[in-house]
């Protein structure tokens, strides 16, 4: 039974929640990724978006240079543990329609799944159900 020990990249990219929303896109744009994890520490405290940055800061009036990834970051993240099962991690994406979750192990981030991590392991059959709900 594959787990998402298995499946995770690790270590995750993060960013720290004093890091500029100026800094937050040029981190998505170096690691080509649409959101990562917000830590402090090692510990997850947000996610942030591409979307993120534009919708809840640069649209409203934020500037990119001073304000910070903790004024817009979610804070309610969905995770999965090192041990979750691998069609579990599946599920879960296709339910949150998310494409990324951080895995993480009493509260601290150890990596990141991502839907192509999931493609790569589970097979083309429930790869594109995942997709199709995530699409949804």
């Amino acid at each position: 039974m594959k787990t998402a020990r298995d499946l995770m990249t690790s270590p995750a990219e993060c960013l720290a929640p004093t890091a500029t929303l100026a800094e937050a896109a040029r981190q998505l744009s170096q690691h080509d990724v649409g959101s990562m994890p917000v830590t402090d520490g090692h510990l997850l405290v947000g996610v942030v978006t591409d979307r993120d940055i534009v919708v809840k800061g640069i649209a409203v009036g934020l500037d990119p240079t001073s304000a910070t990834v903790a004024e817009i970051a979610t804070p309610d993240v969905v995770t999965v543990g090192v041990d979750h099962d691998a069609k579990d991690v599946a599920r879960i994406l296709a339910e949150n329609q998310i494409r990324r979750i951080p895995v993480v192990e009493e509260g601290r981030v150890v990596g990141i799944i991502a839907q192509a991590d999931i493609a790569r392991t589970l097979g083309d059959r429930l790869t594109g159900d995942i997709v199709e709900d995530i699409s949804r």
